[in-house]
């Protein structure tokens, strides 16, 4: 009995080790796959705002986006999305349960002075890894995101033949937009 105590006393740290390693590493690699969009989609929007203006740019988020998050998980196998609390496309933007709680939290965390470019949660979730990263509006992002009565009459036009139930505006430059959500089975 004693032998089993002093086994199991040795034992359990270097598991609980190991499993916080694979967390750690999970949550790096998650990190890494969620932040490569951004960037990627930022620089399309800007080239299309260049060609056609913000409304000719509003494509590049419906269409684009969700393509270069398929090609994301056909590269990596972390399946990536965005989600909001106040979703713009119906259709692939509402969090599950799971992501409505980290927004919720991330709109709490903000309120409390936390930056929010800053905040992001990964962990185990049954078999799978989930990451979440806020995305905060940037300055770009108030030509389609900021308050209506802002919002060109082209820009209006567009958004309501695309998404005539459309919540995402009302935004100001640091706000918490929405989300990515990354995840892979374990």
């Amino acid at each position: 009995m004693k032998t089993q105590s002093i086994v199991a006393a040795l034992v359990i740290p270097f598991v609980a080790t190991l499993a916080h390693a694979g967390d750690d590493a999970m949550l790096s690699e998650a990190r890494n796959v969620a932040m490569s969009l951004p960037p990627k989609l930022l620089a399309s929007l800007q080239e299309e705002i260049k060609k056609s203006g913000p409304e000719g740019a509003i494509p590049v988020c419906k269409d684009m986006a969700p393509k270069m998050a398929g090609k994301l998980f056909q590269e990596t196998g972390w399946k990536v999305k965005r989600v909001s609390l106040k979703p713009r496309n119906e259709a692939r933007a509402i969090p599950d349960d799971w992501e409505k709680a980290a927004l919720e939290d991330f709109d709490r965390r903000a309120a409390a002075g936390e930056p929010p470019a800053q905040l992001e949660k990964g962990e185990t979730v049954g078999s799978e890894y989930r990451y979440v990263k806020a995305l905060p509006v940037q300055p770009l992002c108030l030509n389609c995101h900021g308050p209506v009565d802002q919002l060109s009459p082209a820009v209006k036009s567009v958004l309501g033949e695309h998404y005539p139930n459309d919540r995402a505006t009302g935004y100001s430059v640091g706000q918490i937009r929405g989300a990515i959500s990354v995840r892979k089975p374990l």
